[in-house]
Order: C-alpha cells, then structure tokens, then sequence
C-alpha cells in the first residue's frame, strides 16, 4: 500500500508550511483549541491565560538537532515519516532517559512518547542520514512565554553527570 509519504524533507517542509524554530529544526502551528483555561485556574508556574491544547508539526533533519529546552506542560511527541527520534530527558532529579520515537517497534521505539513539565529535553534524528517529521501536543498549550532555552554552563553546573549530552546538544 502507498501511503503518500515517500517525500523528502525539503518537500515536506513546503508542503507543510514549516518555518524555523528557534530550538532548531522546523516546525508549524497545526492546532490551538478554541478555548483557553484562565490563569487563575492554573497551577502557579503559568502566568496568564492559556489554550486548553495547541499541537505542532516538528521536523528535523540529518545532523541538525532541538537544542536543549523546557516547557511548563507535558509535551505528546508523535511520529509521523522519516527515521526514528532519539529524545534526550534529563529530569529535575538529575535522572536522564532516551526516549525513542518512530515505527521500529522490534527495537524499542515507539509511535508517542512523552516529556513531562520541567524537564530539560532535547532531540536529534537517530541517523545523521534521514530526517524526522513528528508532532508535538501540549496541554496546557504552548506560549512561548513558557518556553526556556538551556544555557550550556549553567545546565552543566546542575547535571554534571550528563555532560556528553549537555555540550552535544546546546547552542
């Protein structure tokens, strides 16, 4: 069965109308919820109203990868054509995991995979020869006004165990 998806990334990226994101990769607004959930009925860390959910098309290519960030929501990550995403988590506790994104299930992967709220995260494509389109859900939806790029010396200071991961994967 064909299913359509034998394109590459510079093809996808125009036909998705996906722009540069800042933590890397490219990236498009797909989805925002019609309603929002008000500040006051959120936890502490959110400062304003947000969308109950908001949901992206994410892609990245070969040997560029997302460069270390957090959120202050859980993030779905889904995956849709290309090879496998390796997402690298390193936990308030210091604790770190690859989570493995895509369809070679026999090996560990899998279709979603989650980071929680406050993790430091970071992803790149398993092969430096093959691209990743995926899609990232958030609830509450993501603002910018959330979003925290990792400076390289400070992460290090905290989780110095994760070094490899830290100077590979930070701008």
């Amino acid at each position: 069965m064909d299913t359509g998806l034998n394109l590459n990334a510079n093809e996808l990226i125009s036909m998705l109308q996906l722009e540069p994101h800042p933590e890397g990769g490219y990236y498009s607004r797909t989805y925002a919820s019609d309603e929002q959930i008000v500040a006051a009925a959120l936890p502490a860390r959110f400062r304003d109203d947000r969308f109950i959910s908001t949901a992206i098309y994410f892609l990245l290519e070969g040997k560029d990868y997302s460069a270390f960030h957090r959120i202050k929501s859980d993030e779905l990550w889904h995956f849709y054509t290309g090879g496998g995403l390796h997402i690298y988590v390193i936990h308030p506790d210091g604790r770190g995991e690859v989570l493995l994104l895509g369809n070679d299930l026999a090996n560990g992967y899998r279709f979603q995979q989650i980071v929680k709220a406050g993790c430091w995260f970071a992803s790149k494509p398993a092969s430096e020869n093959s691209f990743s389109l995926v899609g990232c859900t958030v609830a509450p939806g993501f603002d910018f006004a959330d979003f925290e790029m990792a400076k390289e010396g400070e992460l290090l200071n905290v989780y110095p165990k994760h070094r490899q991961w830290i100077e590979q994967l930070c701008r």
